[in-house]
Formats: structure tokens, C-alpha cells, sequence
């Protein structure tokens, strides 16, 4: 018979540490005590924390188990700590380094080159290792892989060729430029074109929200032969204003389709934005449909510039720079991130995709179908060029240059 004084003395202990301890800790805790007074321990102790008898006999057996499972393991082991079969890589010297050359051939005469990556399966490096008389598992050739610091890896662009002595002071003299034009109120924009796209039930890259299992369906291939027509997205960034005209034309990326959608941002957009516009500065690459040696280009801005009376400045970026060009990262970026995941349909799936593009920092984007037809391979001699009122710039004539008014030359 346990007495009161006991009892009363559990009580207290439960007392002052039942708010520390959750419900397994109390299990094992009044266990333990039970444990401890030997017969008639468990009722004791119910009767001075109010845990239940039962509760208290799984704990008893969950602290007996768990005492011979130690126990278990301890009269099982039959070797000393350190002992039995060694590494792979210490059985087989060589291992490392005719995986080393399996992988990268390069890396011989440069251990710390950074090419170092495989697009070989391990299951097939495991086997030309066998080969060589070296047998190691395909998972254990993964693990060595990563001991060797190699990782499967794709290409990643960085590469932009030789660059231009002046490409810096380019991109200086065109902050100089954008911001003498906003200082004064007039508009500057970046064009370019963005990547056709085939019209139809075709993969787009990425993934979007869709119930479970039952993922958009599109063709396996995408032969331009299957598809409904193509979208030809060609934009206009209003650097300033944070907004944007893509037109989507249905023809050919010619210079002519490239300034009428210049056209149809001014008159759509920019006009009613810069009512009082003297000048336009348009910031562009230095190739495609507006390159800076296009004629068809140039010829076409002087039409543009005739009909609005508005002068035009150009700035083209030095070859290889164009991922500098702004409407590629603050806005194009945002209409590819808009439509992931979801086949172009139609010409009218595709406006409304881009014409739907925002962003948290205000952008907003007008989007129209452009149907006409846009002839390729126009040519104009010397002779016709003298006839455009334009004048290059005294830094680098070829990229900076502007157009004005027939009539004020």
C-alpha cells in the first residue's frame, strides 16, 4: 500500500511540470514514476495527476520496448566501429580519375576549368568504367559525380561575340539622350520585334493553373505546315510611361510593318499622351526589321515623319547588346510570362493575351491585329537616300541620326 505522503508528493512534481511536458513526455514521465514505486505505482499515480491508468500502462510499454531495442542493438553488433568493407574509392585508386576523364577530357590539363559537365547517364559511364576494368554501380557513379563537384547542367547564354570599343560610351551617349528628351517633356520609346509564333494547338513553354488531370491539350509537333497562320508581335515601349502597343501581324517582319506600328502607337497612344510633341526619340537594335543599316527603315520613318511633323531620333545599340534593349525586359518578359502554358489559338487569342499583360508596377499594354500585306526584298539607291532629310549624329553616325520634316530642311 502506497501511502497518502507519496502520493501526495507525485502531485506536487505533476504540478510544477505538467505545463512544461506534452502529452508523450507526461506519458513517459508518470511511467517512470510508476515504474519506480513498483506494485500499485501506476494507481498512485493516476490518482495524483489524473492521468489515466491505461494511458500510464502504454507508456510503461512503450519505455520497455524501447529499452530492448537498445539493448538489441548493442549485443548485435559483432565488429568494432570503423571496421568492415572500404570505400569503393579506397579499394580502387584509379576510380576517380578514369571517371574524371570518362566525364570531361578537357578538365586533364585544367583540373579547376569551370566546362565541367556531363550529359552522359551514369548507368553508361558505369558500364565504359566496368569496361576499363573498374567496377563500380550506376549509383554509386552518381554519388562520385557529385564528390567531383560535376552536375548536369544546360548551356546558359553569355557568349556576345567581340564587343565594340565604343559599345560603352553607346550606351552613355543614349542616357544622355533619353534623358535630355524626358527633361523636356517628349516622348522616347524601344521597339522591336518579338519571335514568331504559330498560330494553333501548339506546346508553349512553362505551366498554368488547370484542374487536376486534365492538363491543355496541343499536337505533339509543330510543323509550320500545321499550323493556322503566324503572329508576328512587334512593340512599342513608351520608356517613360511605363506603357506599350504590340501589333501582331500576320505577314512578314518587314521595316515597313515595323514603323507602321510605330504609327499606330502614336496614334493610339502617344499623341493624346504628348499633345505637344516637337521630337521623338526611338531606341532600337542595331539589326532586323529597324536595323540601323536598314534603308526600307529609314525610308519609312521619313514617311512617318512627314505625316505627324514630328522629328525623329534614332539610337541604335551596338551589335550584340540587344537583351539591353529596354522593352525586352519591361515588357516583352512580361507578355511570355502572361501567356505560359497556353496554346495561341487565334490572332484574337494571342491580342487579348498580350493586350491582358500587367505588372505590379503599372505597366499596361494596347494590343491590335495587323492583316496587311508587307512586301519583302525592296531595295533604294544612293541616289533615293540623298532625298531623306536626315543627318547623322557626330558620334558614331551609323547608330545616331535624325529625321525631320521635309519641308524645314
Amino acid at each position: 500500500m502506497i501511502s497518502l505522503n507519496i502520493v501526495h508528493a507525485i502531485k506536487v512534481k505533476f504540478e510544477s511540470l505538467k505545463s512544461e511536458l506534452d502529452e508523450k513526455a507526461r506519458r513517459f514521465w508518470a511511467a517512470t514514476e510508476a515504474n519506480s514505486l513498483g506494485h500499485g505505482g501506476s494507481r498512485a499515480v493516476s490518482k495524483a495527476t489524473g492521468i489515466a491508468e491505461s494511458t500510464i500502462r502504454i507508456g510503461q510499454s512503450e519505455i520497455a520496448r524501447s529499452s530492448k531495442i537498445q539493448k538489441e542493438n548493442e549485443v548485435r553488433r559483432i565488429r568494432s566501429k570503423g571496421a568492415g568493407r572500404k570505400p569503393i574509392i579506397e579499394q580502387d585508386k584509379a576510380l576517380l580519375a578514369a571517371l574524371d576523364f570518362l566525364v570531361e577530357p578537357t578538365s586533364r590539363g585544367a583540373p579547376m576549368s569551370p566546362l565541367r559537365w556531363t550529359c552522359k547517364s551514369t548507368r553508361r559511364l558505369a558500364k565504359e568504367l566496368s569496361e576499363m576494368g573498374h567496377i563500380v554501380s550506376h549509383a554509386k557513379v552518381g554519388q562520385l559525380l557529385s564528390e567531383l563537384n560535376y552536375s548536369l547542367q544546360g548551356t546558359r547564354k553569355r557568349m556576345e561575340g567581340v564587343s565594340h570599343p565604343d559599345r560603352n560610351a553607346q550606351f552613355e551617349f543614349i542616357y544622355r539622350q533619353v534623358k535630355d528628351f524626358q527633361s523636356s517633356c517628349q516622348p522616347v520609346i524601344s521597339v522591336d520585334a518579338k519571335k514568331k509564333e504559330l498560330i494553333g494547338r501548339f506546346a508553349n513553354g512553362g505551366v498554368e493553373y488547370q484542374p487536376k488531370g486534365k492538363p491543355e491539350e496541343v499536337e505533339t509537333y509543330d510543323f509550320p505546315s500545321m499550323a493556322d497562320g503566324k503572329g508576328i508581335p512587334y512593340g512599342v515601349f513608351d520608356i517613360t510611361k511605363n506603357h506599350g502597343w504590340v501589333s501582331v501581324g500576320t505577314d512578314h517582319d518587314t521595316s515597313e510593318f515595323a514603323v507602321n506600328t510605330i504609327r499606330q502607337w502614336w496614334r493610339q497612344m502617344g499623341q493624346h499622351v504628348y499633345p505637344q510633341a516637337e521630337k521623338l526619340l526611338i531606341t532600337a537594335d542595331g539589326g532586323g526589321s529597324n536595323g540601323s543599316r536598314n534603308r526600307l527603315w529609314k525610308y519609312e520613318l521619313q514617311r512617318f515623319v512627314d505625316e505627324t511633323q514630328i522629328a525623329v531620333t534614332v539610337c541604335h545599340f551596338p551589335p550584340g547588346t540587344s537583351k539591353w534593349n529596354k522593352i525586352e525586359h519591361r515588357m516583352f518578359s512580361h507578355i511570355s510570362k502572361n501567356w505560359r502554358g497556353r496554346p495561341l489559338t487565334s490572332h484574337e487569342v494571342m491580342v487579348n493575351l498580350i493586350a491582358n499583360t500587367t505588372t505590379e508596377s503599372g505597366l499596361n499594354i494596347q494590343a491590335a491585329l495587323d492583316s496587311n500585306e508587307y512586301l519583302t526584298g525592296i531595295t533604294f539607291s544612293d541616289r533615293e537616300m540623298k532625298t531623306l532629310t536626315l543627318e547623322k549624329n557626330d558620334f558614331h553616325g551609323e547608330w545616331n541620326y535624325s529625321i525631320y520634316p521635309t519641308k524645314n530642311r
